[in-house]
């Protein structure tokens, strides 16, 4: 594939980052009555902050130029604070401590529900934040407990990517199935080729990037030790068993892998669509896409869903709370998804600029099919996700260097359970 915007940006996944999970114990302690935080502070009348992990020059262009056109709109001053991603939350829990908490935070959606469980977020339907042609699922995607906290401009998910010259050569079609992708990834293991990269580092890019092995399986994050999430990693055991997955995957996080795929290493990957404008720098790499191959031919391909979620803490301002809901809507209305989408190649979260989207990057069509049937990884567990993915990433580490899936899992499954 070699679609390409001439929007003059640099690769972006050096926005990519491993993020550090903080659990909620932490988070409730230090933030104590969050909701009076931001009481004590002077602020500006006209002058709005939001804070973002837009630290990569691309993307904080792309933010900077949204604010601006915001600000113009609306009247206000709108600045950008950037920090990198892992650091989000716990420049957000200081901020709070000081009582100087910006107008908005844009967390991911998996430490939305940490901050939230703290009484530190507003209800942004009360606040007047429209959700009209945004989807149920990225609707959910945002709550926490029924309440709406979080809106999304953007949405990601994961996806195969999938080398044409390499398939075409091996006169192979795209698997569908487990089955598939495992025989062909042997088949295209050759030389310093393997079949399949992924990452099933000990982060959260590791964590995610088994969730649609898991779900399309049955399994549950509530039930880690059940026979269908062991089912997933043996799958993943067996990649590596059949020389098809580098022993490797274990250290990579999804930027490594998508330097895998690019240097020639991989002839599949699994990866998400910030990876695209990277791909499309190599003009001589023709590369496609495709949902992530389910168990069993009729299952659905059950992927996680992704992205920033702009949140406006309670500062205790009513008044100013409702001019940073109007900030919100303006950075998700139509027109501004449409552009920050084409930009960073994620999937717009409102229906009617996702159709545009569509309309203007067909080639990206599998991803919209991906979202569709994709689950947020915090919808049952809520705050309580941060000690899974902690436990997983741990039973990734054992099962794949020698112990069993079964193993391991009850150990993470335990592990939840104690709190530990």
């Amino acid at each position: 594939m070699t679609a390409h915007l001439s929007n003059g940006a640099r690769p972006g996944p050096r926005h990519i980052r491993r993020r550090v999970l903080v659990p909620l114990t932490v988070v409730s302690a230090l933030v104590g009555t969050v909701a009076l935080a931001g009481c004590g502070q002077s602020r500006d009348p006209d002058v709005y902050t939001v804070l973002n992990s837009s630290t990569d020059d691309s993307y904080h262009s792309w933010d900077a130029a949204t604010l601006k056109r915001c600000s113009e709109q609306l009247g206000v001053t709108i600045q950008q604070q950037s920090v990198p991603a892992d650091q989000v939350m716990s420049k957000s829990l200081r901020m709070a401590s000081s009582k100087s908490l910006p107008d908005i935070i844009q967390f991911d959606g998996s430490e939305m529900p940490s901050f939230a469980e703290t009484g530190g977020l507003m209800d942004l339907k009360k606040l007047g934040v429209d959700t009209s042609d945004i989807p149920e699922g990225i609707i959910n995607y945002g709550s926490y407990k029924g309440t709406y906290y979080g809106a999304a401009r953007t949405v990601n998910t994961l996806a195969l990517f999938y080398n044409k010259d390499v398939f075409a050569k091996a006169g192979l079609s795209v698997p569908t199935t487990w089955a598939e992708m495992r025989a062909d990834a042997k088949k295209l293991t050759q030389g310093h080729q393997y079949g399949i990269a992924l990452s099933a580092g000990g982060a959260e890019d590791g964590v995610y990037q088994f969730t649609p092995f898991m779900w399309s399986n049955g399994g549950d994050e509530t039930d880690l030790d059940s026979k269908n999430v062991a089912e997933a990693l043996d799958y993943w055991k067996s990649l590596i068993g059949d020389g098809s997955l580098s022993k490797s995957t274990i250290n990579w996080t999804q930027a490594d892998v998508n330097d895998q795929f690019m240097a020639g290493n991989a002839a599949m990957m699994i990866n998400g669509p910030w990876q695209v404008e990277t791909l499309n720098t190599k003009k001589s790499l023709h590369w496609g896409i495709a949902q992530i191959p389910v168990p069993k031919t009729g299952d659905d391909s059950v992927g996680p869903l992704g992205g920033g979620e702009l949140t406006i803490p309670n500062i205790g301002d009513t008044a100013r709370e409702k001019t940073s809901a109007k900030i919100v809507n303006c950075m998700t209305s139509e027109q501004e998804e449409v552009t920050y989408a084409l930009n960073s190649w994620m999937i717009p979260a409102n229906e009617k600029a996702a159709a545009v989207w569509k309309k203007k990057v067909p080639s990206l069509s599998a991803l919209a099919g991906q979202v569709a049937a994709a689950r947020s990884r915090t919808a049952k567990v809520g705050s309580g996700w941060s000690s899974i993915s902690l436990a997983l990433q741990s039973a990734f580490q054992s099962a794949l260097t020698g112990q069993s899936s079964e193993s391991a899992l009850k150990h993470a499954q335990q592990r939840v359970e104690s709190g530990n």
